[in-house]
């Protein structure tokens, strides 16, 4: 009886898979009825409404950045913002990777640059990137590089401290087993080591994403000339909500993409990492 009363309890009932899909969209249904009746409501109040547009005004803005040629320039810029951002973004994600990686596992198995790097890491992770980008426009221009080292001194700190916690959390027993094999120090790190954090800088590289498109938004908002965070200010002054918000569902659906092909990734070419046994 007591088994049988367990069982119909809230936290074991597990949904079946169209129940998931079900509870997953509800949400964003939701938030959609909504923004359609308050949306109804303003402009049945004022048609020239431009806080929460219809969404007729969504698709008429987006085919002219889209699909429309520009009249000055002739460039789509919709694609020209989002080619823009995306070559930032992965940019500065892959050299914060490559950097975060290296001095991670590094720091991680050998004490001695442990003791010696991590302090200063951790002093790095602390400081705003935010606060020091007029630094960064000062010593490196107003160009494309000065947003990419501001997503990599935003997201790397990170990356390495994750990693090196990850190097520290392995089991011992496998260290001790390759000296006493006779593996030197480097063949450790690549042999032994470097297999298993490749997989785990995946998953530090998807918790990431989030604030590198922070502080690309915010680097392309004060100094751009394209790009998607640099569209969204530049209209934000005549209240185009009809830009605006069609760029941030965008920026979102982009994030959930580039999230979605680093976890298949990392399923694919690591499956023993993800086997829950």
């Amino acid at each position: 009886m007591q088994h049988r009363w367990t069982m119909k309890r809230l936290i074991n009932i597990q949904p079946s898979p169209l129940a998931r899909i079900i509870l997953a969209a509800l949400p964003f249904i939701i938030t959609l009825l909504l923004y359609l009746w308050i949306s109804d409501m303003r402009l049945s109040s004022n048609p020239n409404d431009k806080l929460m547009p219809a969404f007729s005004s969504f698709a008429t803005a987006i085919s002219e950045l889209a699909f429309t040629p520009s009249k000055r320039t002739g460039e789509y810029l919709f694609w020209i913002d989002t080619v823009s951002s995306l070559q930032r973004l992965l940019l500065g994600v892959s050299i914060s990777a490559l950097i975060g990686l290296i001095v991670g596992l590094l720091n991680g198995a050998i004490p001695l640059l442990r003791a010696n790097l991590s302090p200063y890491i951790t002093v790095l992770s602390l400081i705003p990137p935010m606060a020091i980008l007029p630094i960064l426009f000062i010593i490196f221009g107003l160009e494309e590089l000065s947003k990419v080292i501001l997503i990599v001194i935003g997201i790397t700190p990170f990356i390495i401290r994750d990693l090196q916690g990850k190097t520290l959390e392995l089991p011992s027993e496998q260290l001790i087993k390759a000296q006493t094999l006779g593996a030197s120090t480097w063949q450790i790190l690549l042999r032994v080591i470097l297999p298993q954090m490749v997989p785990r800088l995946i998953e530090a590289i998807r918790l990431s994403l989030g604030p590198a498109w922070l502080f690309l938004i915010s680097a392309e908002a004060i100094a751009a000339q394209s790009g998607l965070g640099y569209r969204i200010f530049l209209v934000r002054r005549y209240l185009s909500m009809d830009v605006i918000l069609p760029y941030v569902v965008w920026i979102t659906l982009l994030a959930f993409i580039l999230d979605w092909l680093l976890r298949k990734l990392s399923q694919r070419v690591f499956p023993w990492f993800h086997d829950p046994r």
